[in-house]
């Protein structure tokens, strides 16, 4: 028998609630209580209907008990299926029925769910995260600002009320400001210094941690990568502008098509990566422009613009500027109908988390303008693509 089991953890002084929904295919029994398996300071179980006590480890949480933990207090509960709950201070933990979700109001939390034992929904105000074989942190603080990073695993992020969804890696954090009511871009964070939070240093070693280390590896391997673009910074200058941030929209699209003519489809997709993260409120026309002078190159040798490249530069943008994977496509798509198929699904590849059918039929633009590409040679890109 399948059932779904609702966790509540309110913050004690605030109010607020954390929750944990975690489908899985595992029985009624292992999802019926939760066993404690760390306790740090002043840590009481709460029964619904008797007093208060100290908790102890190896003490079972059933439906209608719950967690309290004081001032500088941490508490562990483990699952039978493994999963793993992790309690900042000033927190209660309550196993109820229904779904087994985090709700978190405020305060801090780790949650660890094993590879292949269902996954897990982190409800955090407007914030929903869904996971699936991952270890994370979150934090809400009580203005209603949300902080959200993977150790390990990737998430998905949902701002339900906008529609807005974006994928978030092992090493990013990714932010919600209530005041914009916008997932901002994830951005990289230091995996060595996230594993000093209380709630990982100061409990038994994660049974993700060889995970967690290979990511902070891989970001070793990857510090020494050059970061900007030489390239782009001399062509924005030869197009009469100081820098990169300063230069107009004209002469910056006008410095990047510069190098986008002499460029193989690979180097295309670097400078669009590198243009992206350098100017993202040119997302949409960057994309355009690489898009009509691949397919103008393609054309002059008799061939078809393929969609690996349109996945290749579809990508490279996304990569650079997730948060606006719809403005991107809209701009694509808009520029370039007949390569609808390609650049939806270069899209859906890089930001899974998107619901079916969410890019909608796009808005049409205007940044073919000519001035921006080769005087000589302006071709639409508008052709069905040769790749599959």
């Amino acid at each position: 028998m399948n059932i779904q089991l609702r966790v509540i953890l309110p913050i004690a002084s605030l109010g607020f609630a954390l929750g944990i929904w975690v489908p899985s295919e595992i029985t009624a029994e292992e999802l019926k209580e939760a066993q404690v398996t760390e306790v740090v300071q002043d840590v009481k179980l709460l029964p619904s209907n008797a007093a208060p006590r100290p908790a102890t480890v190896n003490d079972n949480v059933h439906q209608g008990t719950a967690v309290w933990t004081g001032v500088q207090s941490r508490s562990e509960l483990t699952f039978k299926d493994k999963t793993i709950t992790r309690l900042g201070e000033k927190t209660i933990f309550s196993v109820g029925k229904g779904a087994r979700t985090i709700d978190l109001g405020s305060g801090q939390f780790l949650l660890y769910v094993p590879k292949h034992s269902g996954g897990a929904k982190v409800k955090m105000g407007a914030v929903t995260a869904a996971i699936t074989g991952t270890t994370v942190l979150g934090n809400v603080n009580p203005n209603g600002t949300t902080s959200f990073t993977v150790l390990e695993g990737t998430a998905c992020m949902h701002l339900d009320s906008v529609g807005q969804s974006l994928l978030v890696h092992a090493g990013q954090k990714l932010t919600f400001d209530p005041i914009s009511n916008r997932l901002e871009d994830p951005v990289d964070v230091d995996l060595e210094q996230v594993l000093s939070s209380p709630l990982i240093k100061g409990f038994r070693r994660l049974p993700s941690a060889p995970l967690i280390e290979q990511e902070i590896q891989n970001q070793h391997r990857s510090s020494g990568a050059v970061t900007g673009n030489d390239d782009l910074t001399n062509a924005v200058r030869v197009a009469g502008a100081g820098s990169v941030g300063t230069a107009t929209p004209d002469q910056f699209l006008r410095a990047l098509n510069s190098l986008f003519v002499r460029s193989n489809e690979r180097d295309v997709c670097a400078y669009v990566s590198a243009a992206v993260r350098a100017r993202p409120d040119l997302a949409d026309r960057i994309v355009v422009a690489a898009l009509s002078v691949s397919r103008s190159d393609r054309q002059r040798i008799g061939k078809q613009i393929s969609c690996e490249a349109i996945d290749c530069i579809v990508r490279a943008a996304i990569a650079g500027h997730p948060s606006a994977t719809r403005e991107i496509v809209s701009a694509g798509v808009g520029a370039a109908p007949l390569l609808r198929d390609c650049i939806v699904a270069a899209a859906n590849t890089v930001q899974p988390c998107q619901e079916a059918n969410a890019f909608v039929e796009p808005r049409t633009i205007t940044a073919t303008d000519p001035a921006n590409f080769r005087s000589e040679e302006v071709v639409s890109p508008e052709q069905p693509p040769s790749g599959p």
